[in-house]
């Protein structure tokens, strides 16, 4: 059963994993939501009221989306869920630490990127955290908690109480790029591929395979189009692994997969 929610949760973001973070906060009290423009914040409200629908006790009347990154003053804990990128993450993980209380705990959601890189950024490497959930939040049981060396007892505690509040299984990993669930899989995914690229299989037939002859609830090219295309690219690259041609180019035409319509499968 999920614990007593005992935080103030701030979520910067409007993307998929900003809005799921939301979603599965929501039914513990109010949330608010940063993000960066208006249309960004139009869009967010109308995918957690969607998300909501769909959650048992989620409700959207408690998510409060603003523009205003002065309101993250009153928040115990401000989780940043922007884009994968190092330069962006830490800018805004340095703002934040400028607005909120001292007492206040800072987490990322990146998903291969350097914990204790962004938690120096902040400034407050003993209160810093890093929460990588998985899309769809709302449905996904696993976080992987990562914390800097300069992490205190009280914030490991905090983490870990934060994680279970939200209904979620934490478990520590270490930090290293891609941590552990990308760190293996984003190398499979990339190897069917190379496989659609060698044999002109089609998608489905590959993703048909990994289903039901491997028992995965999701094929592989299917997967990539959810998480996007141009997040698996970044991820990749990340972790050191060789992306494939037919990611890069699908990126560069902005062939995303789900967020844009189309990627290995089309669609909509």
């Amino acid at each position: 059963m999920p614990r007593p929610m005992h935080e103030r949760i701030a979520i910067t973001g409007s993307g998929a994993i900003a809005c799921g973070l939301a979603t599965t906060a929501s039914s513990k009290g109010a949330v608010l939501l940063l993000a960066r423009s208006d249309a960004s914040a139009d869009r967010a409200r109308g995918i957690v009221e969607k998300l909501c629908g769909r959650l048992e006790g989620a409700s959207a009347d408690t998510v409060t989306v603003t523009t205003e990154m002065a309101d993250l003053r009153d928040a115990t804990v401000v989780v940043e869920a922007i884009a994968e990128n190092l330069e962006a993450k830490s800018a805004l993980l340095g703002q934040i630490a400028g607005l909120v209380g001292e007492d206040t705990l800072l987490a990322t959601t990146t998903s291969s990127l350097s914990v204790e890189k962004l938690a120096a950024a902040s400034g407050r490497p003993d209160r810093f955290a890093g929460l990588h959930v998985f899309n769809p939040v709302p449905r996904m049981d696993l976080i992987e908690l990562v914390f800097p060396p300069a992490a205190t007892q009280r914030t490991r505690e905090r983490a870990h109480a934060l994680c279970a509040a939200l209904g979620k299984t934490a478990v520590e990993v270490p930090d290293v790029p891609g941590f552990v669930v990308n760190r293996l899989l984003f190398p499979y995914l990339f190897s069917a591929v190379r496989l659609l690229e060698e044999t002109g299989l089609e998608p489905d037939a590959v993703d048909a395979c990994m289903t039901m002859g491997a028992g995965h609830p999701m094929g592989p090219l299917a997967l990539l189009d959810l998480v996007g295309l141009d997040v698996s690219q970044a991820i990749g690259e990340a972790i050191g692994a060789d992306v494939p041609a037919g990611v890069r180019e699908r990126v560069q035409r902005g062939d995303l997969g789900r967020k844009s319509g189309r990627g290995f499968h089309v669609v909509g």
